[in-house]
């Protein structure tokens, strides 16, 4: 009977799972896991059979209960804080199996109660996204009506171009990410360089308020640094999603209306520039609600809709 619950090292260098846990049931259960504890959303596992005999623990905490109920583990820790967390095992896409380890707020945040749209974002039918080559576990908005394409950014993980100039980018964030960027003052030279761009903005897969719920540095702290980002990089807002789909969500529909506000912009600069050279920007054809306001103004008789007579429109344009 194993009564510690166990966290190592993954010594398999090529994994996207870095950690090993070992849950204190039975003989133990071995799981590869992506982080050490489920902090701000869902952990997948994936099961393993053996525990290394020469494993790097980096965690070894003494086990309150560990009991099965059904298709769930719980689990609770000897311990003030993070003590308890839930292994459910359950099926996804395909119905292959698969365990998750999350705890009580982890869950609240993965379901926000919103149904997502479905709805293209202005623009493009589909919206052509490139994610930054050394983003580890990216989005692939496979709910959006969107494609991906993984290159090297200069800045941001997610970015649209308008030709071959990147036009829009967002920098992802998880609250952890965010708190320690803050800290060691990357998240300074990140904004410097997203400020260079004609739109940018950092989104965090988190609530606000869990800024305040921080245990391991003083959460007027991180407040602080955060109000100092907007204040001295205004054009990059830090905007919190609440969670991942949330926060993938955010970014399409960002992206997308920044690409869009860009090229409409410049634009309009071009005819202003082409009016001040001398050179008349012809005027915008006048709408058929215009035109049958013109005609009733006139003596003439339209009806509401259809197709409006070429004599009516013949009259309107050769009266402009």
């Amino acid at each position: 009977m194993v009564d510690d619950f166990l966290i190592a090292r993954n010594p398999e260098q090529d994994s996207t799972l870095p950690y090993l846990v070992r849950i204190p049931l039975g003989e133990g259960v071995v799981l590869k896991t992506k982080d050490v504890w489920p902090r701000t959303a869902k952990l997948y596992c994936h099961r393993t059979h053996e525990w290394p005999q020469d494993a790097e623990v980096v965690e070894r905490v003494p086990t309150r209960s560990c009991t099965s109920r059904g298709a769930a583990i719980d689990l609770v820790l000897d311990r003030r804080r993070e003590s308890r967390s839930q292994f459910v095992l359950t099926r996804i896409r395909g119905g292959r199996p698969a365990i998750f380890w999350q705890t009580a707020r982890t869950t609240k945040q993965a379901r926000p109660n919103v149904d997502l749209p479905t709805a293209r974002a202005q623009g493009l039918a589909e919206l052509p996204i490139l994610v930054d080559s050394h983003e580890r576990y990216p989005w692939r908005f496979s709910h959006q009506q969107a494609t991906t394409e993984r290159r090297g950014l200069p800045a941001g993980d997610y970015a649209v171009t308008d030709g071959d100039r990147i036009v829009a980018a967002v920098e992802r964030k998880s609250l952890a990410d965010l708190v320690a960027s803050l800290t060691s003052g990357k998240l300074t030279y990140a904004l410097a360089e997203l400020s260079d761009l004609p739109r940018a903005a950092v989104v965090v897969e988190d609530r606000y308020s869990q800024v305040f719920a921080l245990e391991r540095v003083r959460p007027a702290v991180v407040a602080e640094a955060i109000a100092e980002c907007h204040a001295r990089f205004p054009a990059v807002p830090i905007i919190f999603a609440e969670n991942r789909q949330l926060a993938q969500e955010w970014t399409y529909r960002f992206l997308a209306a920044a690409r869009e506000e860009v090229r409409m912009g410049e634009s309009t600069a071009a005819a202003i520039s082409t009016m001040a050279a001398g050179n008349p920007v012809p005027p915008a054809a006048a709408s058929p609600q215009e035109i049958r306001a013109w005609a009733r103004e006139h003596g003439w008789t339209v009806s509401d809709r259809g197709r409006i007579p070429a004599e009516v429109r013949r009259a309107f344009e050769e009266s402009a």
